[in-house]
């Protein structure tokens, strides 16, 4: 899910959320300089790490046996963001892709095979945008490989955008966003890129950034309204469920504000997201869907983003920019100790 997410000084390109995001990446806190020491952690938060990775990263997917993450990383020497693997104590990276503009990316429930879209194939069209929905890049496309980048098989071949892409937890079905003439809509079709089904046909709202809940019959998802897009900002957003034929669409949030980047827990009952605070504080926050009840997880003035359960329930990832020492710009990966909060499958149907 690819976007270039707007930093002080570069676009990052990362995962398509739909929604372009202005962040200060590794700006100080309050009355903090660039020379000042880094201030600890805040103190709410569950214990935090820093996957330990030379370079840049960011929108990271666990594999299924909640030791590798799969994202989009600028490792040193890098010219852009790719593909990468690597595991969450930073050893074992591997670049699945160099060509192009890599966006999202997921592991198959097996852990034999990857998903990952990119521009690679495409590199006559315009380069466009992903943070910008009137200018994604619609050479954009949908591929598997195998875990080391091989075998690498061409699911979709036209020019419009394809992204934001995840699979079925019985590996049978992916889901994707597809632009089609400036319009957003959720399809799925089968690993081999048969079986195209499209789930949404809304005319006033954009689509995107779909999970499969655990239980494979219902997706999550983030839409905004189509005459918000380009006229607010930051961009208001509601987190949907539908079901996978397209039926039973749930209004999951209701307040008027940015409601983005929904990921399922492995307990088919929570779901972790971002709410972005007064003035453009990008917060994560754990929701239980049959209550409403929430709960902040993250603390921190800079950007939190991206959230990611493992499926153990062990970890949340997620992407910050925050500086473990002065002057450090960009977005990292962390991962924060979520045990406590019992989201595992043990807990699945509580």
């Amino acid at each position: 899910m690819s976007h270039h997410l707007r930093t002080g000084v570069r676009p990052i390109v990362l995962a398509s959320i739909g929604v372009s995001v202005l962040l200060l990446s590794g700006r100080p806190g309050a009355g903090q300089t660039a020379e000042s020491p880094v201030p600890a952690r805040p103190s709410p938060e569950l214990p935090v790490k820093r996957i330990p990775v030379a370079g840049e990263a960011a929108e990271a997917y666990f594999s299924p046996d909640s030791r590798s993450v799969i994202c989009n990383a600028k490792l040193e020497g890098d010219t852009a963001f790719h593909v990468t693997t690597f595991g969450i104590d930073g050893t074992k990276v591997r670049k699945i892709n160099g060509k192009g503009d890599d966006a999202c990316s997921f592991y198959f429930p097996d852990g034999k095979k990857l998903i990952w879209t990119s521009t690679k194939d495409r590199l006559d069209l315009p380069h466009g945008n992903y943070s910008d929905p009137a200018d994604y890049p619609q050479g954009a496309e949908l591929y598997t490989s195998d875990l080391e980048g091989g075998n690498v098989v061409r699911l979709t071949n036209n020019e419009q955008y394809d992204a934001e892409v995840s699979v079925s937890p019985d590996g049978q079905w992916i889901v994707f966003a597809r632009q089609v003439e400036g319009r957003l809509d959720l399809y799925k079709m089968r690993p081999d890129g048969s079986g195209l089904f499209q789930i949404t046909k809304t005319p006033d709202w954009q689509e995107g950034g779909a999970q499969w809940m655990p239980d494979g019959k219902r997706i999550l998802f983030r839409a905004w309204k189509i005459e918000d897009q380009g006229k607010k900002k930051p961009l208001p957003m509601t987190v949907f469920l539908i079901n996978a034929d397209g039926t039973g669409l749930t209004a999951l949030t209701s307040d008027p504000g940015t409601n983005w980047a929904p990921f399922p827990a492995p307990d088919n009952r929570h779901f972790v997201y971002v709410k972005v605070l007064p003035p453009r504080n990008f917060e994560i926050f754990l929701r239980d869907i049959p209550t409403g009840e929430e709960k902040r997880l993250t603390y921190d003035d800079v950007f939190d983003g991206f959230p990611a359960l493992s499926p153990d329930g062990r970890w949340l990832a997620f992407s910050s920019a925050r500086a473990e020492k002065p002057g450090e710009k960009g977005l990292h990966l962390y991962l924060m100790d979520v045990r406590s909060l019992n989201l595992g499958p043990a807990a699945k149907g509580k």
